[in-house]
């Protein structure tokens, strides 16, 4: 059996909002197995489908760039290894004019981005290893974005964490900075629901299908419940289902018929989103120096 660690459990609690121990014995039932874990914890307990916040592990910036006339935009990710390094000044700044440069000379790949020449003159790979030596972590460049439009980008940054950035069609500077952070706050995966996989549907029609059993619902309506499932997994997730957070009686969908405007597309990048941060126990490094 694989051993269950602490960091697991911390993980899938993070992934369902459930308590420890449960997530501990879902844990151990699915063989260490976190996604046959969390599809168990939601089965049982209804638990909703993992949100991308959670799976924030790295620490570092946003940075952002949109044209004056709103036409050309682009996103980067800076990412460093501690949240005292994300705040520094020159590191933002970095980020910043990083991303200006993947919107005026659109390079075809992060190294390509590296060999760019900042204002200062130098390439963005040594700003970058010149800030490593002055703050004394390591830094890198994760990934970037970059908008070309015959409508009107928006972007919007919430704390520099998550940055936003929308491909509106039709209606005004307003409508964008609200669609913008809507899409930081519910984090739709996608426009529409044409646009979701196949695979994540079999999963959550597979899921409803198993709690419904499990919680003995009658065989001849399975097929409505899932279906009754997938619906409101689909609203909850694509941004043109789901409510708009600043008025309930619009949905997204709704709100743009009304000033006669339409998403083409957006991109959300969520400072650390995937990647697995070392959890440091001081308490066991000190006891295991004491020891030595």
């Amino acid at each position: 059996m694989a051993e269950i660690t602490a960091s697991m459990v911390k993980e899938l609690r993070e992934r369902t909002g459930l308590g420890m121990m449960e997530c501990k014995k879902a844990l151990a039932e699915a063989d260490g197995d976190m996604k046959k874990a969390e599809d168990l914890m939601r089965i049982k307990s209804g638990a909703k489908a993992n949100k991308a916040a959670s799976r924030i592990a790295a620490e570092g910036v946003i940075g952002s760039f949109i044209s004056a006339d709103g036409k050309l935009g682009a996103l980067v990710e800076l990412n460093c290894e501690t949240d005292f390094v994300a705040k520094n000044d020159e590191f933002a700044a970095l980020a910043k004019e990083t991303a200006k440069l993947v919107a005026d000379h659109n390079p075809s790949d992060l190294e390509a981005l590296s060999n760019l020449k900042l204002a200062s003159g130098q390439t963005v790979e040594e700003a970058r290893k010149s800030l490593v030596m002055k703050l004394g972590e390591n830094m890198t460049l994760r990934r970037m974005a970059r908008f070309d439009t015959s409508g009107r980008l928006s972007v919007y940054l919430h704390g520099n964490k998550i940055g936003v950035m929308v491909d509106l069609q039709g209606g005004d500077e307003s409508l964008g900075k609200d669609l913008a952070m809507q899409i930081a706050a519910s984090k739709p995966m996608c426009v529409s629901r044409d646009q979701v996989a196949a695979d994540v549907i079999a999963r959550e029609a597979e899921i409803a299908k198993a709690r419904a059993v499990e919680a003995g619902k009658p065989a001849n309506l399975l097929d409505k419940i899932v279906e009754g499932s997938i619906n409101k997994f689909l609203a909850e997730n694509t941004l043109l289902g789901q409510i708009f957070v600043k008025d309930e009686k619009f949905t997204i969908e709704k709100l743009l018929a009304s000033k006669n405007a339409q998403v083409n597309t957006f991109q959300m990048f969520i400072v650390g989103e995937g990647i697995e941060k070392k959890v440091v126990d001081f308490a066991a490094e000190v006891a295991a120096a004491g020891q030595v």
